[in-house]
């Protein structure tokens, strides 16, 4: 459960604090903190330290202090805990509290809870598990996982380092009833939200209900350029997690300014508007099945979160941009075509 930052347990240990803080990954500290050199800990705990900004500070605790020896994964979070109202996906690990980095790290994952027989096991490079400056954890459970990240970390970029940046949507629409519209009007801009996006495009309008909003917000408006729009939440079974439309502001020249709703995301230039082959570049990468299985080998849930996607390895900026350019000529923004443009600048 979250607590205030002036509990007790908090403020014990402000180093793994960030926001409101949560008992159980303060919990998980202490016990680390108290233990002697060379000793163990194993937790049941939740699977959403793992990744994220919120643990950023508990990540690099725990895995600078100790390092992870084991962990064990449930493939469905129903079957945990049969007889309890636990909705989060949970996860087994083991840390022995040293400073000696080692080789492996062995990854189990089970079905049920019940007799775990239907075990798989994994040894994974430790390095590839635990990576990059955020400490973000890879739960990889079998080898074309491992193949994945294997394939992505050859990149040495990020979405900053080439000049563009995810952002959340601006406008939070039940928030802000009043200035909503279903049909436009005179200084109405258009409203973007997850169902403007289809088969890789943003249409509008699509005569949904307020798709328009009137406003002199500055928060609420950005420039009328050119995107790429990611959707930010998509339902468990869906096939994939990433789901992006190119958006050109030439299709809307009425428009000096737009807006977006908070449940989509969208990369937008750092400095300078991303040129149209940047655009579908960005797309191929997003589209594609290989950055759609790192996404979900990096975050268990369905909300696509943009720190995350900042900190995702890419190829250079010539690279994706060469991509676009293929895209663009082909016309064809289907995930398979996604997938054989970039298989070339993986290898």
């Amino acid at each position: 459960m979250k607590i205030p930052k002036s509990a007790p347990e908090a403020i014990a240990m402000p180093e793994v604090c960030y926001g409101a803080p949560n008992l159980y990954f303060i919990f998980a500290s202490m016990g680390l903190f108290n233990l002697r050199d060379e000793g163990q800990l194993v937790y049941i705990i939740p699977r959403s330290w793992t990744s994220g900004a919120y643990f950023r500070r508990f990540r690099e605790y725990i895995l600078t202090q100790g390092k992870l020896e084991r962990i064990h994964l449930f493939v469905s979070r129903n079957k945990v805990f049969d007889k309890e109202d636990v909705l989060q996906e949970t996860m087994i690990i083991k840390v022995r509290k040293t400073e000696k980095v080692p080789q492996s790290v062995t990854i189990t994952s089970s079905k049920s809870n019940n007799d775990f027989g239907d075990l798989t096991s994994l040894i994974v490079p430790y390095d590839l598990v635990v990576s990059g400056k955020d400490y973000y954890v890879y739960l990889v459970t079998n080898e074309e996982e491992v193949q994945v990240l294997e394939q992505l970390h050859k990149f040495d970029k990020t979405l900053p380092d080439v000049g563009v940046k995810m952002k959340t949507g601006l406008t939070v629409d039940f928030r802000n009833r009043d200035i909503l519209r279903d049909t436009e009007e005179e200084g109405a801009i258009p409203l973007f939200y997850a169902q403007h996006i289809k088969q890789g495009k943003v249409q509008f309008p699509i005569q949904k209900e307020h798709e328009y909003v009137v406003t002199d917000q500055k928060g609420l408006m950005q420039e009328n350029r050119n995107y790429l729009f990611v959707k930010r939440f998509t339902a468990k079974e869906e096939h994939r997690r990433l789901q992006c439309g190119v958006y050109l502001a030439k299709n809307y020249p009425q428009y000096s300014k737009i807006s977006t709703q908070n449940k989509i995301n969208f990369v937008d230039g750092l400095l300078h508007e991303m040129s149209e082959c940047l655009v579908y570049g960005l797309y191929v990468l997003f589209n594609s099945t290989l950055y759609d299985e790192y996404y979900r080998i990096l975050n268990g849930s369905t909300q696509v979160n943009s720190t995350e996607i900042n900190a995702m390895p890419v190829p250079d900026l010539e690279c994706i941009q060469e991509m676009g350019r293929k895209l663009m000529k082909s016309k064809d923004l289907s995930e398979n075509n996604c997938d054989l443009i970039l298989e070339g600048y993986c290898e």
